[in-house]
């Protein structure tokens, strides 16, 4: 279902935007029972309760119009956090010079979690480690995350 998440950030992005924040990733994913369509929302300040409020008031009546989804599911709208996931290459050039946290499918050099600064993301992530550059192909990439430090 990947393909119902782009959906609906395209559908909803400039909604989004409209309430003065930035759209900052979407999951449709099931949780148990239960399907789960997530709206992560950031900004500069940070996102207070009534941000994601607001944001879920104003893209539900988008949503339900387009009916993107053939499942019935929770809408949940939220900052992506301290720790955020970086998905889409403008996560990764926004955290440009910032430390991040990069896990592997597979291990390199018998190691599957690399922290240090992004240097360049491409085709391939650069990451400055402590112990020099080391270079992912981005498929090789399972998660990346901010470090909270």
């Amino acid at each position: 279902m990947a393909n119902a998440a782009e959906r609906v950030f395209s559908l909803i992005k400039e909604t989004v935007e409209s309430q003065g924040v930035s759209l900052w990733d979407v999951r449709f994913l099931k949780e148990g029972a239960s399907w789960y369509l997530r709206v992560f929302i950031d900004k500069e300040e940070g996102i207070s309760i009534d941000d994601c409020t607001n944001v879920s008031h104003a893209i539900d009546p988008v949503i339900d119009e387009a009916d993107p989804i053939d499942k019935s599911y929770y809408l949940e709208v939220c900052s992506p956090g301290i720790e955020r996931e970086l998905s889409r290459p403008e996560h990764f050039e926004k955290y440009l010079g910032e430390k991040i946290k990069v896990r592997l499918y597979r291990a390199v050099d018998s190691v599957k979690e690399y922290e240090g600064v992004l240097k360049e993301y491409g085709e391939v992530l650069i990451l400055e480690t402590d112990s020099g550059e080391k270079a992912f192909e981005k498929q090789n990439i399972s998660k990346a995350n901010v470090c909270d430090f």
